[in-house]
């Protein structure tokens, strides 16, 4: 029995400290760093740090795609990846230190053929025997429409394996249509989805609760500073912040995922997930790598995590 990820777009991301952003200037990085990208690999990454395996699959592409496997084969997920044209991509985050802000360049390096997309499906296919959950999300590359997501869900729903998904719009319609168990979408993600501004807790929970009563999917959804809120059918949990000092914040909601998938590989409580997921996410704060953690930060934060009942 095993994880699933699927990455569509796989991707590596240089991150890049800078005193100041200066434009029209020559600016020195303070550090560099380059780590894993790309939410479900970012998910298969956090969960080798935590000693949990998984398989995982996508698109992958030239010599950075083959980066993207020695990271995640480093931390002792099996790789399967389909390969493609071009490059994986390789994304730059700027960490701006005197302003405190993050912000992502992204690219994109690949070129799917119709016959690589059936070749991944294919794949997904042959990995759902034995399959505790399905992970997957992300952008795509050229070729690759939003359908490929449901899809992908599709495949995995006719195995009776659960779904965790995680994407940003159109991406996030297409695979909600098909039914995913769980979907994790930030603020930003969950406001493109409902076309309006997502401003508090509140209105992010009657959000999720409409989400949760008309589709059946469970929203968790990652708000930042503000913490999280998991809907389910019958209850609510609101999670917040556990008050740590950020070096970056890129890969913390993935990090969520890895911790969420733990528990369906564990036969565990949706909530022993969220308190895993939490506090990996808590110690991908502390690290300038995104999606990067240590398992003694993860294990440290994990009894400060909280869940309380919403409303």
């Amino acid at each position: 029995m095993t994880i699933v990820t699927v990455t569509p777009n796989s991707t590596i991301d240089l991150t890049v400290f800078v005193p100041a952003w200066v434009p029209d200037t020559t600016m020195r990085a303070t550090r560099t760093v380059t780590s894993m990208g790309g939410k479900p690999a970012d998910a298969s990454y956090i969960l080798g740090e935590l000693g949990i395996p998984s398989h995982a699959t996508g698109f992958a592409a030239g010599a950075t795609g083959q980066k993207v496997v020695n990271l995640l084969e480093g931390r002792g997920a099996v790789c399967d990846f389909v390969w493609v044209e071009g490059e994986t991509r390789i994304n730059v985050v700027v960490i701006d230190e005197a302003a405190g802000t993050h912000s992502t360049v992204t690219t994109t390096m690949m070129t799917v053929a119709a016959e690589h997309r059936a070749a991944l499906l294919d794949r997904v296919r042959g990995l759902m025997d034995g399959a505790t959950v399905l992970v997957t999300g992300g952008t795509l590359p050229h070729g690759v429409t939003p359908s490929i997501y449901a899809e992908i869900i599709e495949v995995a729903r006719a195995a009776n394996v659960p779904v965790i998904f995680d994407a940003a719009e159109p991406n996030l319609s297409a695979g909600l249509a098909a039914g995913p168990t769980i979907i994790k979408p930030n603020r930003d993600e969950l406001s493109a989805l409902l076309g309006r501004p997502v401003r508090s807790i509140e209105e992010a929970y009657r959000a999720g609760r409409d989400l949760q009563e008309r589709s059946g999917v469970i929203p968790v959804i990652t708000l930042g500073g503000e913490g999280g809120l998991a809907v389910l059918a019958d209850r609510a949990w609101r999670i917040p912040p556990i008050p740590v000092e950020v070096v970056s914040p890129a890969g913390a909601g993935d990090a969520v995922l890895a911790g969420m998938a733990a528990s369906f590989e564990r036969g565990q409580p949706l909530e022993d997930g969220l308190r895993l997921g939490f506090a990996a996410a808590t110690a991908v704060l502390l690290q300038p790598g995104t999606a990067d953690c240590r398992r003694a930060d993860v294990e440290s934060f994990l009894p400060q995590v909280q869940l309380l009942p919403y409303p």
